[in-house]
Formats: C-alpha cells, sequence, structure tokens
C-alpha cells in the first residue's frame, strides 16, 4: 500500500478547536471541550470486533455486560455507545424487533446500575423513539438518519444526533469504492446531511459529524481522510471519530482483530490532535491514557496543566443540567 503523502512525514500536531461545545444528552450535559472516550458495547453476533461476547443462548449475558461496561466506565469513558445491528462489512439488515430487543435490553440492564451517558447506534427509527424512552442520551447512525421516517424520529426525541458517511450499505460498502476527492465528497455528504436534519427540526447544537472510517472506503481513502481530517472539523461540529480496530490497521500491519490495540490508540492520538471530539473505541484504558497526554501537552502549553488533566479529560466527564 502506499500511503498519501502527508502521513509519510509522520504525526504533526493541528491546533485543537475551541472549548465550550456542550451537549444536551437527555439532561446531561457532555462537555466537548477536551476529546472525550466512547465505550463500544455491541449486543450482537457479528460484529467485526467482538461479535458474540456478550450474548449468551440469544439472550443477553447480563453479567458480562454489566462487568464490560463497569471497566470502561472505570477506565474513563464519558459515554456508552450501544449497538443491536452489525454494520461490518458484508453484514445483513436485523430485524426491526430484533434490535429493539438487544438495544432496550441492554438499557434496562444498564441503566439502573451505571450513572452516564448511553448512546445507541442505530438507524432504525423505532429504535431511535423507544431508546429515548428508555432513556438513551444519544443517536449514533452510520446512514445519518436516511432511513424512512429516521430524521422524524431523531428530531422528535430531541437527542444530539451523530450523522456518519457511508458510500453505499454495509453489505456492499466496500465492494470497490471510489471517489474524485474522498475528503471532499464525505464533506458535501455530511452538508447535506445537516441541512436534511435543519428541515426537520434538528438544531445546529445537536449535530455531531462522522466521517465515517471504514465505511465504504479503501485503506488509502481511510489514511487521506484522516490526515484530511481538519477539514471536516472546520465544518463547525465535534466530530467522531471511530477507527478502533479497523480493517485500515491490516493494511499496514497485517494485524489481526486481536493484535490492532496499539495501531488503535496511535490513530486515536492522531485524530485527537487533529480536532476530533468524540472517539468511539474498544479499549477504553489504553485510549483514554493516551488522550491524557494530549490533555496535558495543550495544558502546558496554554499554562493550565493541573486543569487539563484533572478536569480536561475527567473519568466519566458528564454532569446533570439544571432543571
Amino acid at each position: 500500500m502506499t500511503l498519501p503523502a502527508s502521513t509519510k512525514s509522520g504525526c504533526y500536531v493541528t491546533n485543537l478547536p475551541p472549548a465550550g461545545t456542550v451537549l444536551n444528552c437527555a439532561g446531561r450535559s457532555l462537555n466537548l471541550g477536551a476529546p472525550r472516550v466512547m465505550g463500544v458495547l455491541n449486543i450482537t453476533p457479528d460484529s467485526f470486533s467482538d461479535g458474540g461476547q456478550l450474548l449468551d443462548g440469544g439472550g443477553i449475558a447480563r453479567d458480562i455486560l454489566c462487568q464490560r461496561a463497569e471497566h470502561m466506565l472505570n477506565a474513563g469513558a464519558a459515554l456508552l455507545d450501544i449497538g443491536g445491528e452489525s454494520t461490518r462489512p458484508g453484514a445483513v439488515a436485523v430485524g426491526e424487533q430484533e434490535e429493539l430487543d438487544r438495544v432496550l435490553g441492554a438499557l434496562a440492564i444498564l441503566r439502573p446500575r451505571f450513572d452516564t451517558i448511553f448512546s445507541v447506534d442505530t438507524s432504525t427509527p423505532a429504535v431511535m423513539t423507544q431508546a429515548y424512552r428508555h432513556g438513551a442520551g444519544m443517536i449514533n447512525d452510520v446512514r445519518a438518519l436516511r432511513r424512512p421516517g429516521a430524521l422524524e424520529a431523531a428530531a422528535a426525541t430531541e437527542l444530539p444526533v451523530c450523522l456518519m458517511h457511508m458510500q453505499g450499505s454495509p453489505e456492499t460498502m466496500q465492494c470497490d469504492p471510489s471517489y474524485d476527492d474522498v475528503t471532499g465528497n464525505v464533506c458535501s455528504f455530511l452538508r447535506e446531511r445537516v441541512e436534511a436534519c435543519r428541515e426537520h427540526g434538528i438544531s445546529d447544537e445537536r449535530i455531531v459529524l462522522d466521517p465515517g472510517f471504514g465505511f465504504g472506503k479503501t485503506v488509502e481513502h481511510n489514511f487521506k481522510l484522516l490526515a484530511e481530517l481538519s477539514q471536516v472539523v472546520g465544518m463547525g461540529y465535534p466530530v467522531l471519530a471511530g477507527l478502533s480496530r479497523k480493517s485500515m490497521i491490516a493494511g499496514v500491519l497485517d494485524r489481526s482483530v486481536e493484535h490492532r490495540m496499539p495501531a488503535s490508540i496511535g490513530l486515536a492520538v492522531i485524530a485527537a490532535m487533529k480536532g476530533a471530539r468524540l472517539i468511539r473505541v474498544h479499549d477504553v484504558s489504553e485510549t483514554f491514557d493516551a488522550l491524557a497526554m494530549i490533555g496535558a501537552m495543550t495544558g502546558a502549553m496554554t499554562g493550565a496543566m493541573t486543569g487539563a488533566m484533572t478536569g480536561g479529560l475527567a473519568v466519566g466527564a458528564t454532569e446533570q443540567l439544571d432543571q
């Protein structure tokens, strides 16, 4: 593989965007003044990295799920992202009721036990609606609210929504993806989805953008998009980066999924230094520690190192909004 020229010279630092963005996640505030870690909980049998680990005989493995959530929160996750449908390359969509059972079942187990924000990784309008009613604080949609009824459902919840770029669908997205200009095309798509959100009453303050690493992109596309991530950040919305354990790593290092953690941390650090504010990962503890070094460096540059280390990346960095 030939890497883009901008990645050959090594990792370089760009200024983080201004602090101050706070998402209202169903009454909880998520301060994105510094990068935050989002822990991944896949309630699926076939997700590419951890499929089946949280299921037991077709049902949810309650004890394992709680242990996983507790470990992630203790390690520094600011929120947990629950998914009931695999979107790995080649994945087939699950039925609505099955996805509801998985997502709502996980929320029913976790919400009484853990005082945190729960995001739901879904494209299904009914799941958005029911998850909101069961305490979800954010919608994370890999299809950017393109399923019929999704815009209306998301708007009605008043939750923050993450809009992700994907070329094609999970079934077809890795079948020879092509772009004239991958970063430009991604930004154009996201602008169109932002406008669709506005037309349906979803305000800019509720919008997060995800360039969709690994979703309808070659290894070269992914690394070019990462090198040019500041263009997505420059659109003026918080950016989520999901790079954890993805196949772009294997395109460089030929590592199996279970051996991609060090490279995943490297990618997370690059994304954060280029302005991403939410880093979606499987390996929370290691990623949190790496991002804390960015906070310390930024604090040293601004003369506020103590605040950067104790407040800028506080464990479970959420708080209840004044009611």
